[in-house]
């Protein structure tokens, strides 16, 4: 009996020996994967515009690796790459780019973008708030954030006649009225939308 102990200890820990490194050495695979990140890190369907701030990375080229913004022209500097249209490409788009450019200093070069902050996609306020004016859509996903990152209402803010203007995929204008007054009491709470790039907030 001592002896068949003995031997499923030694079985479980001869598994534990095999299975464990077999389990990091994927971790590390994912980890050190070309391009430095798993995949689905970044969104290949999303456009880059200005302002939106990209890292870069070379795989096993720390010193063309690079965090930079999306300049006002559209462009981004890169070592070794030098000026590269970054604006109205897609992530995907860009890194091929990037690759191609590369292949004249760098063998067989692998490049990852990623959109670390997207600040191209705005939505503006208007009215009688602390501070009207378009703000990255990454700092509000719905109308009462918007409303907190303008500073609040102003005195005599109608705050029962807010609305958003949103345009529509045909060319058309929604008009969506948000009673603030309501909302917050926890009635009326489907009017508190999430925000769209290009809403405008008016607040009489």
């Amino acid at each position: 009996m001592t002896m068949r102990k003995t031997d499923l200890r030694w079985l479980a820990a001869v598994v534990v020996l095999i299975l464990v490194p077999s389990w990091l050495a994927g971790q590390d695979a994912k980890s050190e994967a070309p391009g430095g990140l798993a995949s689905g890190a970044h969104n290949s369907s999303y456009v880059i515009g200005l302002d939106d701030v990209l890292a870069i990375n070379v795989w096993k080229e720390p010193e063309v690796s690079k965090t930079v913004p999306v300049r006002s022209d559209g462009k981004i500097s890169l070592p070794l790459a030098g000026e590269v249209q970054a604006s109205g490409q897609t992530p995907l788009q860009l890194e091929q780019d990037l690759a191609g450019k590369l292949k004249n200093y760098i063998s067989d070069p692998v490049v990852t973008v990623i959109v670390e902050k997207i600040n191209s996609q705005k939505f503006n306020i208007l009215g009688m708030v602390a501070r009207p004016g378009s703000f990255p859509l990454s700092s509000a996903s719905t109308l009462l954030d918007a409303i907190a990152v303008a500073g609040g209402f102003r005195d005599f803010a109608k705050q029962k006649s807010i609305y958003v203007l949103r345009k529509n995929p045909d060319g058309t204008e929604s008009r969506l009225p948000f009673n603030y007054k309501k909302v917050i009491k926890g009635r009326n709470t489907a009017q508190n939308i999430k925000l769209q790039p290009g809403d405008t907030i008016v607040v009489p």
